[in-house]
């Protein structure tokens, strides 16, 4: 008889797939993952990527990353605590520690509170900038 395998220890080829092209990609959505492995796996449907991501994170072996531009979900390499700048013109998402620098000083200004969670930067890249002054 087969022994059934718990859903938190699970591991399927769409998790190994899932967990191989967040590492090469840093920051990714389940849409960018479906576009991507569809290469590979052109049946793959979108409520597996979905199911397969949650799953992962849950066991935290990817984290939660800010969402992207449009508010989707969007999934980080780095589970270790970091703060993130993200391009608010292209999306562009970079990891970054800001919190030990830039904590104290908000935490300043604002007499009596204290700030819990990461810090978002949003900005333009360098990219983008560029785009601009051609114009």
């Amino acid at each position: 008889m087969k022994e059934k395998t718990s859903t938190n220890t699970r591991s399927t080829k769409y998790c190994s797939a899932i967990e191989k092209l967040i590492a090469e990609l840093g920051h990714a959505t389940n849409i960018d993952l479906l576009d991507r492995l569809r290469e590979t796996y052109p049946n793959l449907s979108a409520t597996t990527v979905h199911r397969a991501t949650a799953r992962l994170a849950r066991r935290g072996v990817i984290g939660l990353a800010p969402s992207d531009l449009h508010g989707a979900m969007r999934y980080d390499q780095n589970t270790n605590e970091h703060d993130h700048f993200m391009c608010d013109n292209c999306g562009l998402l970079k990891d970054a520690q800001l919190k030990d620098l830039v904590v104290p000083i908000v935490e300043g200004q604002l007499e009596g509170c204290h700030i819990a969670g990461r810090i978002v930067i949003s900005g333009r890249c360098d990219k983008c900038q560029e785009k601009e002054r051609v114009r």
